[in-house]
């Protein structure tokens, strides 16, 4: 177990009243708390980008630990996604009345660990020097590391959530909101920003996967009926039926599913 512990503390105004004790020094000198910025207002749309614009300054500590509660879960799950594979510390979360489904959903984006209220300094190190020993153990053995984790040496990654919601993205796009999908958006343009293609490649796959899912949710949600889907997309049938072709949607598998009464397009 390492002799320090380097932990920062990002907190949104609807919590922070329950996590300005954890900021100090704990264990003997052994964990180090500290308040990387001031608390975030959830209510700015910008706000879902401070753990992504954040990512350099975390480097320099061992963990981030974030108060998750009902009234900012709706702000970590975008923030984590915006994220994406660019952070490199783990984040745990300060957990106060959430349920399983909740925590499952935020793994899923790339959540570290979680410890419960009341806060336990102990409990804290403990989590994290577990987690610096399962990156050390992994960058010594890459083909063993867990599902989830993908781990080279002095770093940690995570799953790209951006590459998780394409695969459910067209299933929930038409109900996510403008947050939501500026959030996908910014972790697919910030995983393309690593790889060596251009602005122009980049933004373009952006949005045809948004373009994809798109017009994928609006079929699914009208059965395949052409004619409604582009009606509800407020878009032109031939614009519509030029987006199909683009992408090589066939309408046909969605309207197995219609209902006998369902009215179709010819």
């Amino acid at each position: 177990m390492r002799e320090r512990l380097d932990c920062a503390l990002l907190s949104t105004c609807c919590n922070h009243q329950h996590a300005s004790h954890c900021v100090g020094t704990h264990a003997g000198g052994r964990l180090h708390v500290q308040m990387l910025i001031d608390p975030i207002d959830t209510g700015d749309a910008g706000s879902v980008r401070v753990l992504l614009e954040s990512s350099v300054r975390l480097q320099r500590f061992d963990a981030c630990l974030i108060p998750v509660s009902p009234q900012n879960l709706g702000w970590m799950r975008m923030a984590l996604s915006a994220a994406g594979s660019v952070l490199q510390t783990p984040v745990l979360a300060l957990v106060h009345e959430l349920k399983a489904t909740a925590l499952n959903d935020l793994f899923t984006l790339g959540l570290a660990d979680f410890i419960r209220q009341p806060f336990c300094t102990e409990e804290l190190r403990v989590r994290i020097d577990k987690l610096l020993d399962t990156r050390r153990y992994n960058a010594a053995r890459p083909t063993a590391a867990p599902q989830g984790l993908a781990e080279t040496p002095g770093t940690y990654s995570r799953p790209c959530p951006a590459a998780l919601d394409e695969q459910t993205l067209h299933q929930t796009i038409l109900d996510r909101s403008g947050l939501e999908l500026e959030a996908f958006a910014i972790a697919s343009a910030s995983r393309c920003a690593t790889t060596k293609e251009s602005f122009r490649a980049a933004k373009s796959q952006v949005i045809e996967r948004f373009e994809r899912a798109y017009i994928k949710a609006a079929l699914g949600r009208h059965s395949g009926n052409i004619a409604m889907a582009a009606r509800a997309a407020q878009k032109h049938r031939r614009a519509f039926w030029a987006l199909m072709r683009k992408h090589d949607i066939d309408a046909g598998p969605y309207r197995t599913e219609a209902g006998p009464n369902l009215p179709r397009d010819g």
